[in-house]
């Protein structure tokens, strides 16, 4: 038997359905061609350059994911109504955009330097929006499990298409998924690094790049980390919404 939804559940619901339907969606002329250019570019970067990002994203990830430094200091919002946790995390998505564009456009004016340098600051600034995320809709991150949900929709915001409809079912299923995980001593040899730094660099690399470029690296960064973040809080309030709505429904067959 169905739980009874607020009317407001229910248009989320299907908002939630229509974001589905997207993420499955096949990629289309311009996104190949898009990825065809993006490839290119990416050939005409130093090695050098291309292994500094991927043990960058590997390196902020994990100490992240391991350390208390992102942890909020406010308790996580558990009596709050869907509603009132979609209103909190607006709020912090657009405190947390803000900053990633100014943070964009300081290392972006300052040249290559710089802006390589910009790559560990904007993935610490997206892993502490998801923490704050993670407690806005009820969910402690002092759980490691909650810290792995969390690396799942940082994958599945900056993933290709091709991968994004397992990523998507991991996080639908999470809580069969966390019943099944290892002891937390171990559960960092759940995740794929090398598939993580890849697809995270792919996805982001075009916009990136082109901050490097003299001249327009302060307007490109602001842009690049303002579109990025509005990306990741998109993915990261769906996800967390259709765990809300999950938890309801699992709630409502254990008091059957």
């Amino acid at each position: 038997m169905e739980p009874e939804y607020t009317v407001y559940e229910q248009q989320t619901i299907k908002q939630l359905k229509r974001w589905e339907i997207k993420l499955h969606k096949a990629p289309g002329m311009i996104e190949k061609a898009s990825k065809s250019v993006q490839t290119r570019i990416n050939n005409l970067i130093p090695d050098k350059v291309h292994k500094t990002i991927t043990a960058t994203v590997k390196g902020i990830v994990q100490t992240t994911l391991f350390g208390m430094d992102y942890m909020p200091k406010n308790e996580p919002l558990r009596d709050a109504t869907l509603a009132e946790s979609d209103t909190r995390a607006e709020e912090l998505l657009s405190l947390y955009k803000k900053i990633a564009a100014a943070e964009g456009a300081g290392t972006g004016a300052g040249g290559i330097l710089l802006g390589l340098a910009d790559f560990p600051i904007l993935i610490g600034i997206k892993m502490k929006f998801l923490f704050e995320l993670a407690h806005a809709y009820g969910y402690s991150t002092r759980d490691y499990r909650e810290r792995l949900f969390i690396l799942y929709v940082f994958q599945l915001a900056f993933s290709s298409p091709n991968k994004k409809p397992s990523l998507f079912d991991t996080i639908r299923n999470w809580n069969k998924v966390a019943s099944a995980l290892p002891p937390a001593a171990s559960y960092m040899d759940q995740v794929d690094w090398q598939q993580l730094q890849q697809e995270y660099r792919d996805t982001i690399d075009f916009r990136k790049m082109l901050q490097l470029i003299p001249g327009i690296g302060a307007v490109v960064g602001a842009w690049a980390n303002y579109g990025l973040l509005e990306e990741l809080g998109a993915t990261g309030m769906n996800c967390f919404r259709m765990r809300r709505l999950s938890d309801k429904s699992d709630q409502r067959l254990k008091e059957l």
